[in-house]
């Protein structure tokens, strides 16, 4: 009788390594994933630079008279912010119009969801930092339009707020100097000031108006994409329940093994492997939209990378916690 201990000893063995099966990531994955960080940190580039902003425009208005170069810093800020947002814009459109239809099949598409929850995200954080800019803009404007107010009362004049809002539409600065000076003697720091917060709220508007097609837009666009973000839970519980069905799979092949090493071990392997695969593809993807997710709480920046999920097989015949998802 031939002695097989030491072939049977080694079938043992190599059963009893854990395998590591890693997301199956195509070049399109990896290409859109790379556009998702650019975006991302496009619109982190503008969040910043509303911030700037907002500093720029307390200067201006803590300074009685503010000379030119608060103003042109000011209108570079401004004029990138707009270079920075028509970027974005272009380039959500562009994920847009990549992205498989949305239909009944494509729906049940892990990449379909990656792309569709991610292009979500970007387009409501995108449009969170204009709503903050173009908040910004209308305080600095409140308050410049007080300034104006407040020089005008020192001349004697009274104005409603209607009346100082036809003079600002009217476009032209003189329209304060010609009135007052014949009604008052008012001092030529103070007409400048009210001629300098004109000007302001004038380029002040000019900008705003130009934001306003490209605010409305995406606006419209995050309100059309549905709730996508908040289905997170659902695709987590669906991830379980992919690998609760890859455990019984498992041990399927496992009594599949033991009576046969032939044929029809290999078709369960594969099915297997199969649905190793698709459950780790959820769990990944769950994983990586929460972090995507949190992040808007917890105010700190998480890198989205692809997931590898190692699997033990003989843990996994027995607990789906004993499978641990490795985020890289």
């Amino acid at each position: 009788m031939k002695d097989r201990l030491a072939e049977l000893t080694a079938s043992r063995t190599q059963a009893d390594e854990d395998v590591a099966v890693t997301v199956d990531r195509d070049g399109f994955m990896e290409s859109f994933f790379r556009r998702v960080e650019e975006v991302r940190g496009l619109i982190d580039k503008i969040s910043y630079q509303v911030e700037e902003v907002r500093k720029m425009h307390s200067m201006i208005l803590t300074a009685p008279n503010p000379d030119d170069s608060p103003k042109d810093q000011l209108d570079a800020l401004t004029n990138h912010i707009k270079g920075n947002a028509n970027v974005v814009r272009t380039k959500l459109k562009s994920m847009e119009q990549s992205m498989p239809k949305d239909d009944a099949v494509n729906r049940s598409s892990v990449d379909f969801r990656i792309q569709k929850t991610q292009h979500t995200v970007l387009s409501r954080k995108f449009v969170e930092v204009m709503t903050q800019y173009n908040e910004t803009q209308v305080f600095f404007r409140e308050r410049s339009k007080g300034r104006i107010r407040r020089q005008l009362e020192i001349t004697g004049r009274v104005t409603t707020n209607e009346e100082l809002e036809v003079m600002l539409e009217s476009g032209n600065p003189s329209i304060f100097t010609s009135d007052i000076i014949s009604d008052s003697q008012i001092t030529r720091q103070a007409l400048n000031e009210i001629e300098s917060r004109h000007q302001d709220i004038m380029r002040l508007e000019s900008s705003i108006r130009e934001l306003h097609t490209m605010f409305m837009d995406m606006a419209m666009l995050v309100e059309t994409q549905g709730d996508m973000v908040n289905n997170i839970e659902n695709n987590v519980s669906n991830a379980a329940e992919y690998i609760l069905r890859a455990k019984e799979e498992t041990k399927k092949a496992v009594r599949y093994q033991k009576k046969s090493r032939r044929g029809a071990m290999g078709c369960q392997t594969y099915e297997v492997d199969k649905l190793l695969k698709q459950s780790q593809r959820e769990v990944a993807w769950s994983q990586r939209q929460r972090l995507t997710i949190s992040k808007k709480n917890s105010g700190t920046e998480k890198r989205m990378e692809c997931g590898i999920v190692q699997f033990d097989w003989s843990s996994v015949m027995t607990s789906v916690a004993d499978i641990g998802i490795v985020l890289c």
